[in-house]
Formats: structure tokens, sequence, C-alpha cells
């Protein structure tokens, strides 16, 4: 997750009160009470939350002994960066060796470049404007920053029932639109894309928010490229959601419902790669096609392509690990 900082440095209410209706991960000003006045957000402040000198730096690069300083404070926290000319050479040295760099802007084009240096990006911006509108242009930047995930088109294989168990709807704070979906499998190293309930039906009215996402022991591709098993997800946390075009976009989970459900197996292949997830039988549960369409699972047939992802396998605390784990 990227992060959105802006400086109030000095302090104008107007601007603090964009920032934290924008979404504004921290706010660097001079007195943290300020803020706190205002709302919950954090702050880096002699006062506040991330202190200058202990958990953020501030470092103007001027030549590589700058440069040098900047990554050994990475290994301390936060390091914000100035430069005269950031969106070359040296942002993407840093950039290569730390993940704490946040990059000094002044517009929305400077923070597409600098979220997106070396296809990864640096960790995040620190706006400093009088504009507000600025501010909340850099902040739909900071939203649209996510990561592409690679996709697979899958063919089906199998569909099996395979009796009762608990199922788990993912509802999110969002409201998703037709081609998203999450990235869900009965294992950590393939995923298939499960449509969102924004579609009409006779039987239940659209739930633009959730996913009816599988049985609870399945994983759920997270941002960062990390997993959690769906039962472990609750209020609060942040999942990804990926466009059929394999752009994504992080949500935040307002609620998680398990239930006992019938059950449905889906088995799909690409070339030698097996995926496979254990979803709830119902007609309002869909997988997504290459052209972004949605497929219930009542009306799949073995034959029809998915859309997926694969990934490495072997997870540890739903990181990916160097060892041998065979999932199947």
């Amino acid at each position: 997750m990227k992060q959105f900082w802006v400086d109030i440095r000095p302090w104008r209410k107007d601007l603090a009160t964009t920032a934290i209706e924008s979404g504004a991960n921290v706010l660097v000003v001079d007195d943290a009470d300020r803020v706190r006045e205002l709302g919950r957000v954090m702050t880096a402040a002699e006062n506040g939350d991330l202190v200058p000198g202990k958990d953020v730096f501030e470092v103007e690069i001027v030549d590589k002994a700058a440069e040098e300083e900047a990554l050994r404070l990475s290994r301390e926290g936060y390091v914000i960066v100035r430069t005269g000319d950031w969106t070359v050479i040296p942002l993407e040295n840093l950039v290569a060796q730390s993940d704490r760099i946040v990059a000094a802007v002044t517009t929305a084009d400077e923070a597409a470049v600098a979220l997106t240096v070396l296809e990864h990006g640096t960790a995040g911006v620190l706006l400093t404007t009088d504009d507000p509108a600025e501010i909340r242009r850099v902040a739909g930047v900071v939203a649209g920053s996510g990561a592409e995930v690679p996709l697979t088109v899958f063919e089906v294989t199998r569909i099996a029932p395979v009796g009762m168990g608990d199922r788990v709807c993912v509802d999110t704070c969002s409201l998703l639109v037709d081609g998203e979906g999450m990235l869900v499998g009965n294992t950590s190293s393939a995923f298939l894309m499960v449509h969102p309930e924004t579609l009409e039906n006779p039987y239940v009215a659209p739930r633009p928010f959730r996913v009816n996402a599988g049985a609870v022991h399945a994983y759920i591709l997270l941002p960062g490229g990390k997993t959690a098993y769906l039962t472990d997800l609750s209020a609060g946390d942040t999942v990804l959601v990926a466009e059929h075009t394999g752009t994504t976009r992080e949500a935040v989970v307002g609620r998680v419902k398990i239930e006992r459900r019938p059950l449905l197996l889906v088995e799909a292949k690409a070339g030698s790669a097996n995926v496979s997830l254990v979803l709830q039988n119902a007609e309002t549960i869909r997988l997504v096609r290459e052209g972004g369409t949605a497929v219930s699972v009542a009306n799949l047939a073995v034959g029809d392509k998915v859309l997926g992802s694969l990934m490495e396998g072997g997870r540890h605390f739903g990181i990916a690990v160097k060892e041998t784990i065979r999932e199947k």
C-alpha cells in the first residue's frame, strides 16, 4: 500500500482538512495537537506519532554521499528525499535498495512518476502544495497506484458438488464494479478471480460491496503479494481487488460473513499449471471470463475459460518463502 503524506508546514487548517478527507496517511506538521483536533491521522512532528530524526528523516540528494546517507537512514525509518531531478537516476538507485523512501513532490504528475520508478515505485510521496485541489489530485494518483497482477486464462476441467461447509463473504467498504474480482484459491500458488455481487438476479438484490469468495480454508491474494486465509480476514483489513485487465486497487474490509452452505469444487488448468477453488454452490457466485464478463457457477461448464493468476507457492504467515512446499 503506497503512503500518501502531506506537508502542512506552515499550518493551514484548510489544507489539513482536505488531506484528512482525501485519505492521507501522514501529515507532516510543526504541532501534532492541531491535527488531533481535526481527526485521527498519523503525524510526523516533534510531538507526533513519527518523530523527526528518530522515525523519519529528510535528505536532499545533491551527490552520491547524500544518496548513501539516505540509504543508511532508511534502515532506521522512513526517508523523505528531495532532489532537483528526482525523476531519474538518484530516485531509481534508492528505490532499488530500500522500501522506505518517500519522494517529496509538488504535483500529481511528479507523484505518478515517483510511484512507478523501476515499476515498484517509492514507498510513498510527500506532497507540498498551497492548493487543496492538488491534494485531491495526488490522492487519486496514490489510490490508483496499485501494481498490476499477472492474469492467466484457465480452462475449466472439473465442476463437482462436495457437500456442506463454511464459506466466507467479504464485504468491503467500497463499491465494486462489473469485471472486477478478488483472487482466491485452494493453494497459495494459483487463484481464480471471483466476481462481486454486482449483477441483478431474480433471487436477491445486488450487493456491490460483496464478494462471496469461497470456503474458509482458501487463500486470498492481498496487496504486496501477500496472502491470507479467508477465515482470518476481519474488519479494517485491506484486500486486493483486481480488474480483468490486471490493474489492481485496494479495498478495506467492513465485515466478514461466515455461513454454512452447499459447496462446489471448481478445477481448471493453464498448460501444466492447475488451479482449484471451493465456492458456494449458488447462482449468485460468479467467476470472470477473459473479457471481464461474469459467469455463474450454476452455468459453468467444462471447457469454459476463466481468469485467474499463478504465483510462487509456499507461504509463511502469508509471505512467499523459498522452501519445499507441495499443495494439492
